[in-house]
């Protein structure tokens, strides 16, 4: 068996282990589909990742005076008073142009891309099978999570984005795991989920080494970090909860239960209150992050997948999985809005420009009113109504987007390519090549 056949076989079995993902239900009725797995959308947030970037979906700003007053609650106390459980323990100089890097599940590489002329460079080598990426919001290091292959262990490995040479990878999960990301807002720290221990581990950036890992739920899925950096938010999928860590003494505090399989969470610019999507029970639950409570839950659709929060925190919008549709949420009311048809019957991740103008919503699977099956939808979050579908390649996976809001670049599994889309024109560029399987991107700030 060489090496492709057996991420091909690790693929397959990951998939086993949790809930299918919108891509999984797609290429199962692909003719022809290739075995693989992709990582949720958020996009996440939907990546935590993205903090650093114009694409994140948690927007960096002060947290307001909550119940705690200035600053929330005291170091190293979790919202509701307690010590948690677990172990004790400026401004940007960014580049003159954002580097996109895309991970390879299949090739063990990570492509950079200088955004001012969408031209790849040489692909640096980090092994496994890479999944998804995070950058400081510095910009001067990318951290790649890569999931563990047999008895290959779960990995983070660090970029020096000024030489594009990668450090010695972290180990943070044991073989067949499903590993997911975030960076907090002050760079510090590197948060790595391990859906099949129920753990996350933190990683010291100055350092570059792990501490202990601290215990969460049952298959935890997604992270997001408050943008006061104090609170790290972890979405477990197999025990129908949301995990609090205290970022000041990585303490997991009391467990917060929400819907039927969370599967992404996002915070609101103002810190006030994280949204989870419950895959399985078709809602969506508010939780004050002041008193790590979560509200009554807002039926949405069928499978929301992803969360996207404009920059303004107005509003929430939800991507369905299983509809050709998503769902605006009024953060004032927490009522859901009309929903919005977009060309696709399958949703698998979408991003929300800097200037909070436009949705871009990723779709796959059989095309509702057209022939193109891989496209990427406009919305105007101003109208709530979707634009003409804009074709990309096979079987897209992540999708992120410029600082400077003109460029949406979108990752296509199957064709080995990156997809660049004009905002302003919303047309598709020339492909661009990359490795094998790219399922993931993030864009330096």
């Amino acid at each position: 068996m060489d090496e492709n056949e057996i991420r091909v076989l690790f693929e397959h079995l990951a998939r086993a282990e949790r809930p299918p993902t919108a891509v999984d239900i797609a290429l199962a009725r692909s003719v022809g589909a290739r075995r693989r797995r992709v990582k949720r959308a958020m996009i996440p947030a939907m990546s935590a990742g993205a903090l650093a970037t114009a694409a994140t979906l948690i927007v960096t700003v002060p947290l307001p005076f909550g119940l705690f007053g200035p600053g929330g609650p005291a170091a190293g106390l979790c919202a509701d008073g307690s010590h948690g459980r677990g172990p004790a323990a400026g401004p940007s100089a960014a580049s003159a142009a954002s580097v996109a890097y895309v991970a390879n599940s299949f090739s063990g590489t990570v492509t950079p891309i200088k955004t001012a002329d969408s031209r790849a460079g040489k692909a640096i080598r980090v092994g496994g099978a890479p999944a998804e990426i995070a950058v400081t919001p510095d910009g001067k290091t990318a951290y790649v999570a890569s999931n563990g292959i047999g008895a290959v262990p779960g990995t983070v490995t660090p970029i020096s984005t000024a030489t594009n040479k990668a450090g010695k990878a972290i180990k943070v999960a044991a073989g067949h795991s499903f590993v997911f990301i975030a960076v907090t807002p002050d760079g510090k720290t590197v948060y790595a989920g391990d859906y099949r221990t129920g753990t996350v581990t933190p990683i010291s950036t100055v350092t570059n080494t792990a501490g202990k890992a601290i215990t969460v739920g049952k298959g935890p899925h997604a992270i997001a970090v408050t943008p006061d950096g104090k609170t790290a938010y972890v979405a477990n999928n197999g025990s129908d909860t949301v995990t609090p860590i205290s970022t000041a003494t990585n303490a997991a505090c009391n467990a917060i239960t929400v819907g039927q399989n969370p599967a992404a969470i996002a915070v609101t610019p103002d810190g006030k209150t994280a949204y989870v999507a419950n895959y399985g029970s078709d809602t969506v639950t508010p939780i004050s992050t002041a008193t790590n409570t979560a509200g009554n839950a807002i039926t949405v659709g069928k499978n929301p997948a992803a969360i996207a929060i404009t920059p303004d925190g107005k509003t929430a919008y939800v991507l369905l999985d299983s509809t050709d549709s998503v769902t605006p949420i009024n953060t004032a009311t927490n009522k859901a809005g009309k929903t919005i048809r977009v060309d696709s019957t399958q949703q698998g991740a979408m991003a929300v420009t800097p200037n909070g103008k436009t949705i871009y919503v990723l779709s796959f699977g059989l095309s509702t009113f057209s022939s193109s099956t891989f496209i990427v939808t406009p919305i105007s979050t101003v109208t709530k109504t979707a634009g003409k579908a804009i074709k990309v390649g096979e079987d897209p996976t992540s999708i992120a987007i410029t600082p400077n809001g003109r460029t949406v670049y979108v990752t296509n599994y199957a064709s080995n390519t990156v997809t660049p889309i004009n905002t302003v024109t919303n047309t598709a560029g020339k492909a661009i090549k990359v490795g094998e399987a790219p399922n993931a991107i993030v864009i330096t700030p």
